[in-house]
């Protein structure tokens, strides 16, 4: 795979975003703070959301992945066992095990600074098991390479999911 873009800016949302999201999703946004990461394409692939959504409910989840191409092969990913064989790795291998640790106190790190969700843990499974590589990957896009090993593992495994343009319509 061509490696998308490394993670450009975060972006306020413009109405386009908020539309393109929408017809990602199937429905409107929660939470939404800002475009974390852009898809080659040009639509926002990768979003920010509030820790907690506007009704109070905690939403640890800060990088969320909206493209529905990356998201379905992702879904492959985790069907043919990737999950497993990184949650295996991280018990036997010290040195990904430390990395995969400091991303997920970089994600804490980068949620707290919005606002502490005391408690709660970060996401996709961090710092312990993989639970979840849309949110590995979320990470990966957003915070760039080096930072969530396992994330830019399953990134590199994903094929080109924006060579046939955009997923929806601008």
């Amino acid at each position: 795979m061509e490696t998308p873009p490394p993670s450009t800016p975060r972006t306020e949302p413009t109405d386009a975003d908020v539309e393109a999201f929408k017809q990602q999703l199937g429905r409107p946004p929660r939470g939404l703070r800002a475009i974390a990461h852009r898809c080659p394409c040009g639509q926002p692939d990768v979003v920010e959301t509030a820790p907690r959504l506007p009704d109070g409910t905690p939403f640890p989840t800060l990088y969320y992945l909206t493209c529905p191409r990356a998201a379905s092969a992702i879904g492959t990913l985790e069907a043919n066992g990737v999950m497993k064989e990184m949650t295996e790795r991280l018990a036997t291998d010290p040195e990904l095990a430390a990395a995969y640790r400091a991303a997920h106190e970089d994600y804490i790190r980068r949620r707290d600074e919005i606002e502490e969700l005391t408690g709660f843990p970060s996401a996709g499974g961090m710092p312990d098991r993989v639970k979840c590589l849309h949110v590995l990957v979320g990470h990966s896009l957003a915070a760039g390479p080096g930072v969530n090993p396992l994330g830019d593992e399953a990134l590199a495994m994903l094929p080109e999911w924006w060579a046939k343009g955009p997923c929806v319509s601008p």
